[in-house]
């Protein structure tokens, strides 16, 4: 029997399934189910984080916490965690092809992400800026597209 199909029906009815997209595991969180595809994590309520969309997700005893890329939190009390773990942090690692920080000139520097949809070609490119640097800054902003630029020469990507 396939996971989806182990899933409870009003979880397998609220999920928002691209064609090819297949369940890897599940984990029972206070307000309903986690869901982990190969392509997203899908939260309870219906929320889908692709996972080339997650910063950062990290797991405590209380539950999981993932930050996306935009900034936006999202936190879920889990009470059984099973792969979900594992499974989130293998899925979030194989969509970067590229992570390098970057001094910039005299301000601290610029971690510099390129990241793919998992199966995908097409890249996509975060900056991330140290603590304390303002990515409003046209001069700060100009000096890390400079930086990318160079890295994306450098590398081929």
């Amino acid at each position: 029997m396939s996971l989806f199909r182990r899933l409870p029906a009003d979880v397998r009815r609220s999920l928002d399934i691209e064609k090819g997209e297949r369940v890897l595991t599940f984990a029972a969180a206070e307000a309903g189910h986690l869901v982990a595809t190969n392509l997203a994590l899908h939260l309870p309520g219906g929320t889908r984080l692709p996972y080339e969309e997650i910063d950062r997700a990290s797991w405590d005893e209380d539950g999981l916490l993932v930050i996306t890329t935009g900034g936006v939190r999202h936190f879920e009390r889990v009470t059984e965690p099973r792969m979900m773990p594992e499974t989130v942090r293998e899925r979030v690692n194989s969509t970067i092809v590229v992570n390098k920080h970057v001094q910039l000139p005299g301000r601290g520097g610029v971690r510099l992400v390129a990241r793919r949809r998992p199966g995908g070609e097409m890249l996509g490119w975060t900056l991330v800026f140290d603590d304390g640097l303002d990515p409003a800054d046209p001069g700060l902003r100009a000096q890390a597209e400079q930086a990318l630029e160079g890295v994306r020469r450098s590398m081929g990507v």
